[in-house]
């Protein structure tokens, strides 16, 4: 379901605060998070930002051609193994 126009994008009032913070201060530093619902807004083009995936944070350089995407589109959660030989969805047996 797609969030109204009338609201907005949402973006997590700390993560804002920080890339606020940094672009003041004119650093370039890795910006830690665990919001993977926020949406990418221009003013956050140019940062790194290191999204929570439930293990570890994985580190997302934004660009402009992913602005209106979640953060949690860019850190998979899940990890595929493979099928195993004698698994019967694989196929037939020989």
């Amino acid at each position: 379901m797609v969030r109204s126009v009338k609201k907005g994008p949402y973006v997590a009032h700390h993560l804002l605060t920080k890339v606020d913070r940094i672009n003041h201060l004119g650093e370039k530093r890795i910006v830690e998070t665990w919001s993977r619902s926020s949406i990418v807004v221009p003013i956050i083009i140019g940062h790194t930002i290191s999204v929570y995936n439930g293990r570890e944070h994985l580190s997302v350089f934004i660009t402009d051609q992913i602005v209106g995407h979640k953060l949690g589109e860019f850190s998979p959660t899940r990890t595929f193994r493979g099928h195993t030989k004698l698994d019967k969805k694989t196929g037939r047996l020989i």
